[in-house]
């Protein structure tokens, strides 16, 4: 698999822009603040409809343009297939594949598929639980991109689920409502608005241990699969054995959260079970607070170096190396699952990296089919890795000679 065309229209900080490429490594040289990013991470958006940078769409459509637009030419096996994205914020985004409109955006996932590696992804290690989630279901979608409906209807029952406990709090903690006219009218209604109350949270916590845990399978199997390309990763990158290790930490009650830590993957209709006693559990504490307290939007993924966490014990170095061997993992888990390779893209990556790394590096890559590059000067890239090289300079691009 590999890119032949991107083109972007009102992308960041580009008003138009072509950028021709083809299997092999493709450089792309300019200073900081210049536009290579903004390139990669159209790149990235054609594959997984999100940025790595931002959450939201909003700051992707350049400055007084109402939309942007990416296009994307991709050979597979020898076919093309033209993906075109618009980018509409406020309203619904909208996709055509091979010319042909699309009833939802997320139809073209699979299409192309990319791994990237950029500075922020030091946040996988040294970051808050939610950027290992991410990572994670990122990765799911890429793998099989039915999960992210999945995720998606996820994250809906979470939502409303969410607004049902703010709203019903005053209810369910005090049972009733004021303005009742009587003593016994405030009764006969608090007891009604209660059990209303009640029966609708019962509703949607079947339907979140329903959704979660096809969720939470999906995840422990991933990580499970993982597992082995991280360590083989970690210690090509780092030149050692370091027993780099993946260890899920669940919300679920104690005994399922040790066996799950110590890496079983319980069957999906055990998991719902467990999501639904772990809720009951915590109901008060729920309605107490408020907020939803079970489920994967509450577990976290522990990285391990040895027998430490690599948060909070992990230098400089090892935090890169950990964060670059997550991302040459899901790499290696992807090219064996698919049969073809994803496009590799390393988005300032170098100039971070010691001689040792990024010669260890280069080397791992070599025999990927199509790796994208950028940095801030050519002596950055390894003399091994260099390829087409493109030159970036306030939203133009050209190609060296």
């Amino acid at each position: 698999m590999h890119v032949r065309h991107l083109s972007v229209v009102d992308f960041r900080s580009y008003t138009s822009a072509e950028l021709p490429l083809e299997p092999g490594v493709t450089t792309l040289v300019g200073l900081n603040g210049q536009g290579k990013t903004n390139l990669v991470e159209a790149l990235g958006y054609l594959a997984s409809l999100s940025s790595h940078r931002v959450a939201t769409d909003a700051p992707l459509v350049r400055f007084g343009a109402s939309q942007a637009v990416i296009r994307g030419a991709v050979v597979r096996d020898g076919r093309e297939s033209m993906i075109e994205l618009e980018i509409n914020p406020g309203r619904a985004n909208r996709a055509r594949l091979n010319r042909s409109p699309l009833t939802r955006p997320r139809d073209v996932l699979g299409t192309l598929r990319t791994v990237l590696f950029a500075p922020e992804d030091l946040a996988l290690v040294k970051g808050d639980p939610g950027e290992r989630r991410r990572f994670l279901d990122d990765l799911l979608v890429a793998r099989q991109p039915r999960w992210a409906g999945v995720r998606s209807d996820y994250d809906k029952i979470l939502r409303q689920r969410g607004a049902l406990l703010k709203s019903a709090a005053p209810v369910l903690r005090r049972g009733g409502r004021r303005g009742a006219r009587t003593a016994s009218d405030l009764g006969s209604e608090a007891a009604a608005q209660r059990d209303s109350a009640l029966h609708t949270l019962d509703v949607w916590d079947s339907q979140l241990a329903g959704a979660g845990s096809h969720l939470l399978y999906a995840r422990l199997r991933l990580l499970r699969d993982l597992g082995p390309f991280l360590a083989a990763a970690y210690d090509e990158v780092s030149a050692g054995p370091a027993n780099a290790t993946l260890t899920y930490k669940s919300s679920l009650r104690a005994a399922t959260a040790e066996r799950i830590a110590a890496g079983e993957v319980p069957e999906v209709d055990e998991l719902e079970s467990e999501i639904l006693a772990t809720l009951a559990e915590v109901r008060a504490q729920e309605i107490e607070r408020g907020v939803c307290l079970v489920g994967p939007q509450r577990d976290d993924v522990i990285l391990g170096l040895g027998e430490l966490p690599a948060k909070g014990y992990a230098s400089h170095g090892e935090s890169w190396s950990f964060a670059l061997g997550l991302k040459l993992a899901a790499y290696q888990l992807l090219r064996t699952d698919i049969g073809d390779d994803p496009v590799l893209v390393l988005d300032d990556v170098f100039a971070e990296l010691d001689t040792g790394r990024r010669e260890r590096l280069a080397a791992m890559v070599a025999d990927c089919e199509q790796v994208i590059i950028t940095a801030a000067v050519p002596a950055d890239v390894p003399t091994d890795l260099v390829g087409r090289t493109f030159s970036v300079t306030l939203g133009s691009v050209s190609e060296r000679a």
